[in-house]
């Protein structure tokens, strides 16, 4: 894979100081024009051998691009900060808003290849990783985040001679370091690993350019050269209105009439002095596994859905009382802001994972994306059909970083919701919950139920199951939500 990389291309001074001023101006245009679009972002990853010329690199585009629009991000070991979340938290909170060129040294790839040449990581889990890779990255593209992926490549006696000559010079020999050495010792073990992730990730939607690093004119024309024809092809096929393919079939309609919302027997008994015991109870067993030791290496991610007036805030509140306000926060979701826009629609939620010892609770989530979204046309199928794996794979990892995961979806008869319609709107105390938009929403109930069991059935895992909550009953409802959160905590902290 890395045979052409090895040839030793060379240009001479003529040849690239003709070619520098022309390549300058062109991807100045093509960045301004990307700007002034904000139609998308790029995300430049910047992989491969010690000595290769990466950093000279990126230097140099910052040179002769307009850097105020450059985002570099060098990511090495994990900060404390880091280490407490999820492995992808930090590359989330680095990509680019759209318009914006993110460069990230140190991104997704680091970790996986030193743990396969340090033998720490097997070949099998290795692969499992690089799917997760492919699956996220399938996800950016979707989202219409251009990844350019840029491997700088050196033989084995390059890089000795490139290590040795930065060493050798005062100004470079800070650049130098034990570790650069000790890969340069396994280089040939480096090469394999390095040849097998890009072979497995280099796909249609974010494809490898392997970067000869001998020569430094060489290289820096043909990441300029890369750099701006990529640019300026998905900027021309921005005016025919670009779209990735769909990448799964729709969904078929739905056989008969009984589903998982409307077969729930949705008024369980409960009286107020028996919920009142219970409440008590419940509430006092959460606050005594909150303050646990054990839940100091792990945090808490709630997520409330449900229906309008289904009593996701009543249940919100009963579950904040057992706990200490330092350590929750609340997160209500409404429509995404002009800078949550510019990301991919995961961003907003991953930037608020917890650390540890911490409580995150959700009134609304990343399953807008599966509901409203669907329903109301704010997105074409091909998103929120992809959204089901994308979700899968988020929670995923917030449960592999420690994190337990607990998600209630509400739910609440049509004519019980009508009722506190109604409520609502005779108490001026509470005649701000209603909105013309609940009552539009209500004729739209079968689409909800649809896009709701959808949901339950292809985002319930081992991992992060869905509890269905009988809500027309309040009292029954807030005390199964404290149950099951209890004996969710109760297991994850055995």
């Amino acid at each position: 894979m890395f045979e052409s990389a090895e040839i030793g291309h060379k240009l001479t001074k003529t040849e690239y100081d003709e070619s520098v001023p022309q390549l300058r101006a062109e991807l100045l245009d093509t960045q301004f024009e990307l700007l002034e679009q904000r139609r998308f972002a790029v995300v430049v990853l910047i992989n491969g051998i010690d000595g290769a010329g990466k950093g000279e690199t990126v230097n140099l585009l910052n040179e002769w691009m307009d850097p105020r629009h450059i985002e570099t991000w060098a990511l090495d070991e994990p900060t404390c900060e880091e280490a407490e979340r999820a492995r992808m938290w930090r590359f989330w909170r680095a990509l680019p808003p759209k318009g914006k060129i993110g460069v990230l040294f140190g991104n997704w790839y680091t970790e996986p290849i030193r743990g396969r040449v340090g033998r720490e990581v097997k070949k099998a889990e290795l692969d499992q990783q690089l799917d997760a890779i492919n699956r996220f990255e399938a996800m950016l593209a979707h989202e219409g985040v251009l990844l350019i992926k840029l491997w700088f490549h050196l033989s084995k006696k390059g890089q000795h001679e490139r290590l040795r000559m930065l060493e050798k010079d005062p100004r470079t020999r800070w650049r130098v370091t034990e570790r650069d050495w000790h890969y340069y010792e396994q280089y040939d073990r480096y090469r394999a690993v390095a040849e097998h992730v890009l072979r497995r990730t280099s796909t249609g939607l974010a494809p490898w350019q392997i970067v000869d690093g001998a020569d430094p004119a060489y290289r820096a024309l043909y990441v300029g050269r890369t750099l701006r024809e990529t640019l300026r092809s998905r900027l021309d096929a921005e005016r025919e209105h670009w779209r990735p393919r769909l990448s799964s079939p729709p969904l078929p309609p739905a056989l008969g009439s009984e589903n998982l919302l409307n077969t729930l027997v949705l008024d369980q008994p409960l009286d107020k002095k028996t919920y009142r015991e219970q409440l008590e109870t419940l509430q006092g067993r959460l606050a005594m596994l909150v303050r646990d030791v054990r839940f100091a290496e792990r945090s808490l991610v709630l997520v409330f859905e449900g229906g309008d007036a289904a009593g996701k805030g009543g249940a919100i509140r009963r579950v904040t009382a057992a706990l200490d306000a330092r350590r929750y926060r609340i997160v209500p979701i409404a429509a995404p802001t002009d800078e949550e826009a510019a990301q991919p629609y995961l961003w907003r939620f991953w930037r608020r994972a917890p650390p540890r010892g911490q409580v995150v609770i959700f009134d609304r989530s990343w399953y807008g994306r599966v509901l409203v979204e669907r329903v109301e046309g704010f997105c074409s199928e091909a998103d929120w059909m992809r959204a089901y794996s994308e979700i899968n794979d988020f929670e995923e990892q917030l449960v592999e970083a420690g994190s337990v995961v607990v998600k209630f979806w509400l739910s609440v008869s049509k004519d019980e919701q009508l009722a506190r319609f109604k409520a609502r709107e005779a108490q001026p105390h509470k005649r701000f919950k209603i909105t013309e938009e609940d009552w539009r929403n209500r004729e739209k109930w079968d689409d909800y139920e649809r896009a709701v069991c959808d949901m339950v059935d292809r985002t319930s895992s081992e991992k992060a199951p869905w509890t269905l909550v009988e809500a027309d009953n309040k009292y029954y409802a807030r005390i199964k939500v404290l149950r099951t959160l209890c004996e969710r905590l109760e297991q994850a902290l055995e």
